[in-house]
């Protein structure tokens, strides 16, 4: 296999030009992210069958060759936690890879722990033994070191051997489908929506001190943080460098009506309190049905703990029994969020992914079958991993 470092345009035509004849490439991404809001691209690697190559993109001005190919719905990508690399794709030219691969998932789907790191990955799926020393290494800086090139190439030396051992698992179990519906959801979850922004809507939610905030102060809260990003985006600047997540918090709580009123407030740029002080203004003149809902913390009795336990067991037991990552068919939040309520006497929340797709058709009948009591479980034999037995009456 030969070993390829693309620094000029006629280097990265012919990858360009090998890429296109394959139906397939393995993909990995070195990058950069504490600087900036968007990572910033340092290494492209590639493997086809026959050639392993290193794009430099600080060498070129345009790397739309190496995007078209990477987008072409024709080819399949190969990737192994992934959603970096798809990120950084949409970022680039605004399309994502038309057929997705992603070894984690597939690993998890055929039977392996899931999330495994891409070397504990190699050695599960194909017995080599990877030596990791690069993960924090400076990728902005050239030239590369020999080991920053050895590690650079390793990282996707194995992809196309752990793919074809893992698609041909999917295959035999029958979860090629299970498989396309998580890279679809891995291509959703990475990309960032209209205006760049690359969180979740209820990210505002986690900050520490929202959870003391009453209505009219969380829709102050959540609009300062979607501004924030907003301002992030557009300075590319991590967010914490706009405003931290603390003195966002603390605004919201003193609720600020002029720029007067936020001077006490230390360690806040000053070009930044205009646009904090409309952005609130704005906020306080959203309706009170507009205002976002207070979570309170469940207080559980002690027979929902009992009860996700036993679920807990359940799904270990029927993750076994199936082959495939108990922890991808449903987590311990699900699992509590079902439990709840049912004790509660409501239908569980539809929006859980353990109720669509293939969880739904292939897990949650029995899992609702433990939950209405008709599954019995028995302890046997201690030296198995789940020394479970269950029967349905």
């Amino acid at each position: 296999m030969t070993e390829s470092t693309v620094q000029m345009p006629d280097a990265l035509e012919a990858c360009c030009r090998q890429l296109a004849q394959c139906p397939r490439f393995g993909l990995d991404m070195e990058f950069v992210g504490e600087q900036s809001y968007h990572p910033e691209l340092c290494l492209i690697q590639v493997a086809t069958p026959d050639a392993l190559f290193l794009i430099d993109p600080f060498a070129f001005e345009s790397l739309d060759a190496f995007w078209n190919v990477a987008v072409d719905p024709a080819r399949q990508v190969i990737v192994h936690a992934g959603r970096e690399e798809v990120r950084l794709c949409h970022l680039w030219c605004g399309r994502t890879p038309g057929q997705l691969f992603d070894l984690q998932i597939a690993a998890g789907l055929a039977g392996l722990p899931y999330p495994l790191s891409h070397g504990a990955l190699v050695h599960e799926v194909l017995g080599h033994k990877l030596t990791k020393g690069e993960t924090l290494t400076e990728w902005r800086t050239r030239p590369l070191t020999k080991a920053q090139i050895r590690y650079a190439f390793d990282d996707v030396r194995f992809l196309l051997p752990a793919w074809e051992k893992l698609s041909a698992k999917l295959d035999a179990l029958g979860r090629r489908a299970w498989a396309e519906e998580e890279f679809a959801r891995l291509r959703e979850l990475a990309t960032p929506d209209d205006d760049g922004i690359a969180v979740s809507a209820d990210k505002w939610r986690r900050m520490k001190g929202a959870g003391a905030l009453d209505r009219r102060r969380l829709a102050l809260l959540r609009e300062l943080f979607f501004w924030r990003e907003q301002a992030a985006v557009e300075a590319n600047k991590p967010p914490r460098v706009i405003v931290r997540d603390d003195l966002l918090v603390e605004i919201v709580r003193r609720n600020p009506k002029s720029v007067q009123d936020l001077q006490p407030v230390r360690g806040l740029a000053k070009r930044h309190l205009s646009a904090i002080v409309a952005t609130l203004e704005k906020a306080r003149a959203l309706p009170a049905d507009e205002h976002p809902h207070r979570h309170e913390r469940e207080q559980d009795p002690p027979q929902v703990a009992v009860a996700v336990n036993l679920l807990s067991a359940y799904l270990a037991h029927l993750a076994e029994e199936n082959q495939v990552a108990g922890n991808l068919v449903a987590s311990s939040q699900d699992l509590r969020a079902i439990v709840r309520a049912r004790w509660q006497g409501k239908k569980p929340p539809a929006h859980l992914l353990l109720l669509q797709g293939w969880r739904a058709q292939h897990f949650w009948p029995q899992l609702q079958a433990m939950l209405e009591g008709r599954v019995s479980l028995r302890l046997t034999n201690l030296q198995k991993e789940v020394p479970i037995e269950c029967k349905e009456d």
